[in-house]
């Protein structure tokens, strides 16, 4: 059973940085990527940012590249989010979930969220202007 548990999550000015962190288990990571959703309030939920099984490849949202980086590590299994340069608009619940590639390939390039099974129960980040 996918397990996943976010930590991390708070309230930061804009212009300030959080870490985000995930604890993943019950699954192998070479068939399952590890990513990040987040829903603010009133919107729908969006990607934010993926790693391949290997940590080879990463892919962000355009709202996102170039302030968040995301990295694994593989003793314990973990996906961090490093969120810099933050806006008030980064405001939203955080989701750490474990997909197969092709779902986070289709969230990033056609915005198709999948169901939150193998989802974390979110950590909210607020950032105040």
């Amino acid at each position: 059973q996918v397990e996943l548990v976010e930590s991390g999550g708070g309230s930061q000015q804009a212009g300030g940085s959080l870490r985000l962190s995930c604890a993943a288990s019950g699954f192998t990571s070479s068939g399952y990527d590890l990513g990040w959703f987040r829903q603010a309030p009133g919107k729908a939920p969006q990607f934010v940012a993926s790693i391949t099984g290997s940590g080879s490849a990463t892919y962000y949202s355009n709202s996102v590249k170039g302030r968040f980086t995301i990295s694994r590590d593989d003793a314990p299994n973990t996906v961090n989010l490093q969120m810099d340069s933050l806006k008030p608009e980064d405001t939203a619940i955080y989701y750490c979930a474990a997909e197969p590639h092709h779902v986070f390939l289709n969230a990033h390039a056609m915005g198709l969220i999948p169901g939150r099974d193998h989802w974390g129960q979110g950590t909210q980040v607020t950032v105040s202007s």
